[in-house]
């Protein structure tokens, strides 16, 4: 069992205030298990079972429910006077008009909410327009590392484990169902989730009639993780295999991946010239183990896995992440939160070139730089610039 008690913090910071709690992330990362977690805490801690309605839409029973009038009517005929109710929906972006629906609940209940979907887009459109400033997201990805370690080894795990364990980690990935099967299940369960991912989250929801022209610009995508990549490139090498692709279409698949959360885009930043540069973004996947899965190989660019695992732990810590450019020099990402700026370059091994930490000395602003590598050396420090393991970054609270 891995309990995600980061996740639950950040719920129950919010518990009993106006805010409506939205619980987002990519299909299987633990959002249904998290929004156990806070009924079962809500049952610990003095709240009555009757007070508490607890729906999965899809789940088949709740069918008839999966309009907002039936629910409304459903919700009204549950609800306790004189006590706050406390209603948990998962996957509500099945019910018809939900958005009009949650509002409508805030205003006439004492309630508290809280809900789970695997679209992005349930945070925009009318979503945005009914609850604007009044909900808070809490994104769930798969495990972190630290969450990994913990629950395979105990919290007195024996650090000379880890550097095996984290071989698991990048090869199979964080998702708990996989973290928690035996190794000749683990591919089968990844390519179920792959399968859910692309045919219900991203089809089926965005109109996708041509499935291998989907699969192909998915595998292209985990394919080139941290390349600059364009639609125009993912068109233009699809039609050369012989798929017909336009760029409109590669614009629509991957704004359908990254509402999915199977894919996040990095956009290219100018440091000195303190500007966005659109013309190309890097793509990193959610997920490693659903790259080796969609690749069908074990291993093959371990220095762009790691970069991808410190891209996505810097998403899970909070930060907003973007790659950076100063003059031709490339930085790997600068990382954002709040009034914290952090830039950061990731390399498997440093061994006798400087190139990494060179590029960050060419940045003057007095911010924190680091260095992130799998392979340490002696060296912990050059020209002022901490070099650190990745293990013990990610292992860090």
């Amino acid at each position: 069992m891995f309990m995600r008690n980061i996740y639950l913090k950040e719920i129950l910071k919010f518990k009993d205030s106006e805010f409506v709690k939205i619980i987002t992330g990519v299909r299987r990362s633990g959002k249904s298990f998290l929004l156990q977690l806070y009924y079962n805490h809500l049952l610990d801690n003095g709240v009555s079972a009757e007070q508490v309605v607890y729906l999965n839409f899809e789940d088949y029973g709740t069918i008839h429910l999966q309009n907002d009038r039936d629910l409304y009517e459903f919700l009204k005929g549950q609800k306790v006077d004189g006590k706050k109710m406390y209603f948990l929906f998962d996957e509500i972006q099945d019910v018809e008009n939900w958005q009009k629906l949650v509002n409508g609940l805030r205003v006439t209940f004492d309630c508290d909410i809280t809900i789970t979907g695997s679209n992005a887009k349930m945070l925009s459109g009318e979503m945005a327009t009914y609850l604007a400033g009044r909900y808070i997201e809490i994104r769930v990805f798969p495990l972190s590392f630290k969450e990994f370690a913990e629950g395979k080894l105990g919290k007195d795990y024996d650090s000379r484990k880890l550097p095996k364990l984290f071989d698991e980690y990048i090869r199979y990935g964080g998702f708990p169902a996989v973290a928690l099967a035996n190794e000749d299940m683990k591919d089968t369960i990844l390519s179920g989730i792959v399968d859910t991912v692309l045919l219900n989250d991203i089809a089926s929801r965005g109109g996708v009639r041509d499935i291998n022209i989907l699969k192909r610009i998915t595998r292209f995508l985990a394919d080139n993780i941290g390349q600059f990549v364009s639609h125009t490139k993912i068109a233009n090498t699809l039609t050369s295999a012989n798929l017909k692709v336009t760029k409109p279409t590669a614009i629509k698949y991957v704004d359908l991946m990254e509402d999915a959360f199977l894919f996040y885009p990095a956009s290219r930043y100018d440091i000195r010239g303190k500007e966005y540069l659109y013309q190309q973004n890097k793509f990193y996947i959610v997920d490693s183990g659903l790259r080796h899965n969609l690749l069908n190989r074990k291993a093959d660019n371990r220095g762009s896995e790691l970069e991808n695992i410190v891209y996505i732990e810097l998403l899970r810590r909070g930060y907003t992440v973007d790659v950076g450019k100063i003059d031709t020099n490339e930085i790997d990402f600068i990382a954002r939160r709040m009034d914290e700026i952090l830039y950061i370059q990731v390399a498997l091994e440093l061994a006798n070139d400087t190139r990494e930490t060179d590029n960050l000395l060419h940045i003057r602003e007095n911010h924190q730089k680091m260095v992130i590598t799998q392979k340490l050396e002696e060296q912990t420090m050059i020209d002022g610039i901490p070099i650190v393991n990745v293990i013990d970054w990610l292992l860090k609270e």
